[in-house]
């Protein structure tokens, strides 16, 4: 969800209209000792993953040029600076242009981009994205052939392109989408296409089954009550389908699952249970007034209504949570460094990890301006961090102001090695092992069963322990 204006007053209204909503608990700690526990997400090897990056897209080409805005530099830049992450936008109208006619051309395209992050270590979420449903709407994502809308109005509105998920003809096409089983079974086939080719790519970690789904309201039905209605009674169903799309040519890889991008405004979902054995939830995380260009204001406690609203889901039945999308427009606003400060600490608490949007050499969403230095405040994304912990996390702490960053596990015996997230040169970092562990660059091994605990910070403020 990008740059609300008209809508932010609505959407701030339904927020307030659902009472203040108590922060969730403040420590990563708390999820370990069974209390409100949200499970981590794991590797193939069993070991605690943590995934920090950005979005990475071309919404500009089609056809032909689709896809070639991405380079191997996205990968090569975002592995120097830490992150292992790529959520990787792709456009069933682009893979389908006519139905029941898949792009090979489109595939190989893809194909490419997992070869370069497999080449730099980066984990691969493919996203089936939309925005305002698709092209026959001026937008990209579901085929114009799949687009039906029993002949309502739509007016465009440039200066505010979210608020076009509201126009008739846009809430119908998504009400086709979720009920008309042709609709159902092309979406479904797509997806077994998607998994089918992808689904041994070393560098695939699972598939977004759909960006930021929207849907019709009633006459008289309030943006909240609608948006858990559509999320119970037709998102659910949907991602329940298209997960056992998956299923049947991809058995190891994650499934996401998106609610309606109205869980930004700290309004608890109304998505039911995926039938899946390795779904992941993943909110966005997004406020209104800030898209509409407002500066953070730490005293609308949103952050903590936040939170509060979106673990809810995870807690009850028991998935991992990566947030997949997050960062304002204006992110040199006076209160941007410490919203920045908050929103990491906060995502850091009950996430498995989360993708910026977006990582682009610019102005704008960009994470880096044209000669690659991060634009104002996004540095902060760049931190230490365990991108795989071989063994149970006790507890893990990131100190922002000190840039220390600090882990306690018992080792495992099957789970291999801890492996370390340095940014930059791992030369500017130094690590400290204490327990029965010893260090080898950004790698931990350790003896099974032993208590480890990890610390690192700039080089000069530590001493090594080897062993």
């Amino acid at each position: 969800m990008r740059t609300v204006r008209c809508v932010a007053a609505v959407v701030c209204a339904f927020a307030l209209a659902g009472g203040a909503l108590a922060p969730a608990a403040s420590a990563r700690e708390s999820r370990e000792t069974g209390r409100d526990v949200i499970p981590r997400l794991t590797d193939d090897r069993g070991r605690v993953l943590t995934l920090r990056g950005w979005n990475v897209e071309d919404k500009n080409n089609r056809g032909e040029n689709a896809l070639t805005a991405i380079t191997e530099k996205h990968f090569r830049d975002m592995s120097a600076r830490g992150f292992n992450f790529a959520r990787l936008l792709v456009f069933w109208d682009d893979l389908e242009p006519r139905r029941g006619q898949y792009s090979t051309a489109y595939l190989r395209k893809i194909e490419r981009i997992l070869d370069w992050a497999e080449k730099y270590d980066i984990h691969v979420l493919i996203d089936a994205h939309q925005d305002v449903f698709g092209p026959a709407f001026g937008h990209r994502g579901i085929p114009e052939w799949a687009t039906r809308t029993d002949g309502l109005p739509f007016e465009p509105n440039p200066d505010d392109w979210f608020s076009e998920y509201f126009q008739p003809a846009v809430q119908r096409a998504f009400t086709h989408l979720y009920e008309d089983p042709d609709l159902q079974r092309a979406q479904s086939r797509m997806w077994r296409v998607i998994a089918d080719r992808f689904e041994d790519h070393p560098a695939v970690l699972g598939y977004d089954l759909i960006n930021e789904p929207m849907g019709e309201l009633r006459q008289g039905e309030d943006l909240a009550t609608a948006a858990r209605r559509i999320e119970r009674d037709q998102i659910t169903p949907m991602h329940n389908r298209l997960a056992d799309a998956v299923r049947s040519v991809d058995r190891d890889s994650w499934v996401f699952v998106e609610p309606t991008p109205i869980v930004g405004e700290g309004v608890p979902t109304g998505l039911g249970k995926i039938k899946d054995p390795k779904v992941v939830y993943a909110p966005h995380f997004y406020n209104a007034a800030m898209e509409a260009g407002a500066d953070y204001d730490p005293s609308a406690r949103w952050i903590e209504s936040y939170e509060a609203a979106v673990t809810a889901y995870p807690k009850e039945h028991g998935i991992p949570v990566v947030v997949g999308e997050w960062g304002p427009l204006n992110n040199s606003l006076p209160n941007m460094g410490r919203f920045y400060r908050e929103a990491l600490a906060s995502l850091n608490r009950y996430s498995s990890g989360w993708a910026g949007y977006v990582w682009c050499y610019g102005g704008g969403y960009c994470a880096v301006d044209g000669a690659g230095v991060f634009r104002t405040n996004k540095e902060q994304t760049a931190s230490p961090y365990a991108r795989a912990v071989a063994g149970r996390v006790s507890s893990e702490s990131y100190d922002a102001a000190s840039r220390t960053y600090r882990l306690s596990y018992v080792a495992s015996a099957r789970h291999g090695v801890t492996e370390l997230a340095l940014p930059s040169r791992a030369g500017d970092w130094r690590v400290v092992a204490e327990g029965a562990a010893w260090v080898v660059g950004g790698r931990i091994f350790a003896w099974p069963g032993a208590r480890v605990s990890v610390t690192v910070a700039p080089r000069g403020d530590l001493a090594v322990n080897q062993g």
